[in-house]
């Protein structure tokens, strides 16, 4: 196909990032290319030496040691996390699981952003805290997730891997060390052709990295190191940057935002220690015996080194387009030497970016539709731009989906300097394009510990690959480059300016439920019927259209519930409500979870839609889609509640609020100013959300406000606190002293002894049983007041498996009419995944709010 470009002088100021992998393909912003950074690359050119770290979690990283070894020691450095943070906590959102693993996994690529390193994962999932590695390996898929360290270490090939933490108690907890144990075993498997066998029939080979090592730490109460260790300094100062590495490590760390990471840019030295676990014996560089440069590759190797030394000696701050040349002549040299192909792909993207760079080459491919629309146009805008006098010719211009042609153009434009080309394209995607979704998320998980895999190709990456991806074909003094972009979302936001986001295909329509659980059986403590509300469903409309017959309704699994058939007239953008009765719900139900579902005829073709978007945007990261099944949870069981005015303080974010109105209760969020005592006196309860004292620190400094709110009849619930600090002041809660403590139960099904039979948290509305902990998902309790003392009460005693009872993980006192009450049991989880029996103790920890 050829087309008309259009061409135009005005300057284009975005610098072209060619992707070196889908890890990096998902930027908000394209950031510049100095010649301060063209440089180091140059000199980065020089080392074919690697280092792949291993640990469990977003954030185990060494933020410090990973930009000295890719920025100082011009190493390819890698980072691979066993898991994507899926089970942690988060500061900054009410995410939880799937939707924190999406964020934390953000986090980490912006991290690597910074430090200059490369991001992999395996299957496993974070499925919560774990105190021993043989509750971790119990629980995630063991062989698995080897499989996957195994895969990533032949394809990467690593000289040397190094361990975050040891395979002992030392680590901290259950994924740290088992971490260390199986990197220790994918060390060796490697390098066995007997091991993971498939692996070698799908591109890659046997690979034994040289050395094992532990990167030993001091911090958490534990000190690993010794200095008779191998002793390096991370902190050394880089004039290129104008910073030390522990100030780009703190820039890093800062990244993790999720998980409250905000650190300090250290200056100074910084010592980090290593020991041996496997292979050859380091003793006095993490490199020793291993051949870091060009002379691996013998006699011709050797003769590319010395190119590389004549383009750096003569390399021209002012003029990068003048190594553009024989930056090329040592792409050709590269493209017949005969070497290892790991490193031969890697030096040759290497180059290609450095090329583009030094020619001040962009090519960009976006959009101004924020989503493409299966059957709907989508226009395309294709820009290139050269600012220099480098020799470059624009040859083709090649869309492709899915590895299919979408739009092929031959161009054969000699490119003028700082000359802006643009081709505008209306493209319709096609009506069987397939749905944007992560890839560890297309198929439900194996287990509760690893997701489910197959595609080998896809295993360790970060992202999904693009769903729109354009490779721009381009001659350079007689050599011929192939420069990917991904298809992007192009806009202006008033505040933040010129943004750039991830494109992705989603549904022509879109279907959500109002609530994520219903009660079939919810009752006052005298028999009365608490109301429900009907079942919302409602479907959002992708496009335009007169007349479309539709059919609505609701199933469970296969079975529906109701349906209806009806005509509307569509239009792009709008949301149309459709009101479905509970009561027939429930009396035709075969199942406790409910869909919804929209089934459609358009242009002679049958359609159905059931999945909803879910977007999460925060300014640290871009913005994250992905597409699920909205569903209902059902609760047959009679639960008991006393509706009541509650009064809500958000914390670091939970769906609490959400089971109070469920159970009937009206409910008030409250700010700083709303605590005076003529405000709370109209409040039955008042609900702290998780960690809110950690956050904010106008509730140590109302806390005698609050205990008057108590001791005048009111009921203060205090859901868990981390720690005892907001910022570097301690908190004030409650009317008594007491401080949390690290105590934890973990086991989600561990035995919970009943301690307080009599008091009403355990009889009034509910009366609770043992099987009111049945199916709690994650764990049973977080950060627990430990020990407990009076005046506090205690009413229930759990313990993890090799532990000592615990009773901190639900306390109360009385104080004046009133009741101060703390709570890390995980309600927090609980509810929204319409656990029982947290509907339970939530609705009888309401209904006890002394006089009111």
């Amino acid at each position: 196909m050829q087309l008309k470009v259009v061409i135009n002088s005005a300057v284009h100021v975005i610098f072209a990032i060619w992707c070196i992998g889908y890890s990096t393909l998902k930027a908000q912003v394209p950031e510049p290319m100095g010649t301060a950074a063209i440089f180091q690359q140059m000199q980065k050119l020089k080392v074919v030496g690697s280092v792949l770290y291993v640990a469990a979690h977003p954030d185990d990283e060494n933020n410090s040691l990973l930009p000295y070894l890719a920025k100082e020691k011009k190493y390819r450095t890698a980072y691979l996390s066993l898991t994507r943070g899926d089970g942690g906590q988060n500061l900054i959102g009410s995410e939880q699981g799937i939707d924190l693993g999406l964020i934390r996994t953000q986090e980490l690529l912006a991290a690597r952003k910074i430090d200059g390193s490369e991001q992999y994962f395996t299957s496993a999932y974070e499925f919560g805290f774990s105190k021993t590695s043989s509750e971790t390996l119990s629980i995630w898929d063991k062989q698995k997730v080897l499989a996957d360290m195994v895969w990533v270490i032949r394809k990467f090939q690593p000289d040397i891997i190094i361990n975050r933490f040891p395979p002992d108690a030392r680590a901290g907890h259950g994924h740290h060390a088992s971490s260390a144990i199986l990197s220790a075993e994918a060390f060796k498997a490697a390098g066995d052709p007997n091991q993971f066998p498939d692996q070698l029939k799908k591109g890659v080979g046997v690979w034994q990295a040289k050395r094992l090592l532990w990167n030993t730490f001091n911090f958490g109460g534990a000190n690993t190191t010794s200095e008779n260790q191998l002793k390096i300094n991370a902190g050394v100062f880089n004039p290129f940057l104008g910073q030390s590495y522990g100030e780009v490590g703190g820039e890093a760390r800062s990244m993790h935002k999720s998980q409250g990471e905000g650190r300090p840019r250290r200056k100074g030295p910084i010592y980090e220690y290593f020991v041996t676990v496997a292979g050859d014996s380091s003793v006095n560089q993490l490199m020793d015996g291993i051949i870091t440069d060009w002379s691996r590759f013998g006699n011709p190797g050797k003769m590319i080194e010395q190119q590389l030394d004549k383009i750096i000696r003569d390399f021209q701050f002012l003029k990068p387009e003048n190594s553009v040349k024989a930056l090329v002549d040592v792409y050709r040299q590269v493209s017949i030497l005969s070497m290892n192909a790991a490193w031969k792909e890697q030096k040759l993207m290497e180059l290609t970016h450095l090329i583009a760079a030094c020619a001040g080459l962009v090519a960009e491919a976006t959009t101004e539709m924020e989503y493409a629309i299966p059957g709907e146009k989508m226009g395309i805008q294709f820009l290139v731009n050269k600012r220099s006098d480098a020799n470059i010719e624009l040859k083709q211009i090649h869309l492709k989906s899915h590895g299919k042609t979408a739009y092929d153009s031959s161009v054969n434009i000699s490119l003028l300097n700082n000359t802006n080309y643009n081709i505008n394209y209306q493209y319709t995607v096609p009506v069987n394009q397939p749905l944007s979704q992560p890839y560890w998320l297309e198929s439900p998980m194996k287990d509760m510990g690893t997701f489910n895999v197959t595609d080998q190709h896809l295993i360790g990456l970060a992202n999904s690959a693009p769903d729109f991806e354009v490779n721009f074909s381009f001659e350079i003094y007689g050599e011929k480059f192939l420069l990917r972009s991904p298809l992007q979302y192009k806009y202006v936001d008033l505040v933040r300016g010129e943004l750039y986001e991830p494109l992705n295909v989603i549904p022509p329509v879109l279907v959500s439920l109002n609530k994520r659980v219903v009660f079939s059986n919810l009752m006052t403590p005298d028999k009365q019927k608490i109301q429900q509300p009907d079942i919302l469903l409602q479907f959002k409309s992708n496009f335009t259209a007169s007349a479309v017959p539709l059919k609505l309704g609701v199933k469970d699994e296969s079975n529906q519930l109701f349906f209806k058939d009806t005509v509307y007239n569509l239009v792009a953008g709008n949301i149309y409500p459709f009101t479905v009765s509970l009561s027939d719900v429930i009396k035709k139900k075969k199942n406790n979870t409910i869909t919804g579902e929209v089934q459609l005829v358009r242009n002679g073709q049958s359609f159905s839609f059931d999945q909803q978007l879910k977007t999460i945007h925060y300014d640290h990261i871009p913005a994250i889609n992905y597409l699920y099944k909205d569903q209902i949870q059902l609760i047959d069981e009679p639960i008991f509640s006393t509706p009541k005015k509650v009064g809500y303080i958000i914390g670091a974010g939970d769906r609490v609020p959400e089971a109070l109105m469920q159970l009937g209760h009206t409910v008030e969020f409250l700010q700083e100013a709303d605590l005076v005592a003529s405000k709370l006196s109209q409040f039955s309860a008042i609900v702290v959300g998780i960690r809110a004292y950690n956050i904010h620190e106008w509730l140590t400094n109302k806390n005698d406000v609050l205990n008057k709110y108590i001791e005048n009849g009111g009921h203060l619930i205090v859901q868990y606190l981390k720690n005892n600090l907001v910022g570097n002041k301690r908190v004030k809660v409650g009317p008594f002293d007491f401080s949390v403590s690290n105590v934890r139960v973990t086991e989600e099904k561990a035995k919970v002894e009943f301690l307080n039979t009599q008091h009403p948290f355990m009889n009034f509305p509910n009366k609770l049983r043992d099987k009111d902990f049945d199916n709690w998902i994650q764990e049973r309790s977080t950060y627990q007041i430990e020990p407990v003392k009076a005046p506090y009460e205690t009413f229930f005693q759990i313990k993890d498996t090799n532990d000592a009872p615990t009773k901190g993980s639900l306390v109360t006192a009385s104080y004046g009419k009133g009741h101060f009450t703390y709570v890390s049991l995980v309600l927090f989880r609980q509810l929204p995944a319409g656990v029982s029996g947290s509907y339970k103790l939530l609705a009888n920890l309401i209904a006890a709010t002394g006089n009111k």
